[in-house]
């Protein structure tokens, strides 16, 4: 709960500033350049902490679709503003999510943990962009509500398949 408070306030934390960054990445022409160099941080994060134990073919096989999807919306999506509400929301959902996982794990009733952190990321979200409702220098965009009840749907969904795949019987797993 203490990082996705974290990730949180980070996000909110940019609605009063008059130039955003990436208003300032823009100017500076480095706005595609540093949504690269993000994606490939993130993706080295996952990498190194899906490779501490052994991924079974099922694991493999659902992360290459997983990353192919998000390869597939990323490229699609033409304004680099609008890939950080993806990559924004999908953190927020996949913390929250596991903070609900662990929680259920620890025998206290949490109804449909998937459901509960989409609803709940999606509801930071609307929070955020009503926030700029208000605010001079932001611009409300319903639209941006969308992408990121988006991003919290198909982070829940990947790191769902991803439990879903760990579970498989042994004759999709790795040999040890």
């Amino acid at each position: 709960w203490a990082w996705t408070l974290a990730v949180v306030a980070a996000i909110y934390s940019t609605l009063c500033l008059a130039r955003t960054p990436s208003g300032l990445l823009r100017d500076q022409g480095l706005i595609t350049t540093a949504f690269w160099v993000g994606l490939l941080l993130i993706v080295a994060s996952v990498l190194v902490l899906g490779l501490r134990r052994r991924p079974g073919v099922a694991e493999i096989g659902v992360a290459l679709g997983v990353a192919a999807v998000y390869l597939i919306v990323f490229l699609r999506m033409t304004i680099p503003e609008e890939r950080s509400h993806l990559i924004e929301y999908s953190v927020v959902a996949l913390l929250v999510y596991e903070a609900l996982r662990e929680r259920a794990s620890h025998g206290r009733f949490v109804p449909v943990p998937a459901l509960l952190a989409i609803v709940a990321t999606s509801l930071i979200g609307v929070f955020d962009e009503c926030i700029q409702l208000v605010l001079p220098s932001r611009v409300f965009d319903p639209i941006d509500m969308l992408f990121n009840v988006l991003a919290a749907v198909m982070a829940v969904t990947a790191s769902a398949a991803l439990a879903w795949a760990r579970r498989l019987p042994g004759k999709f797993r790795r040999p040890s």
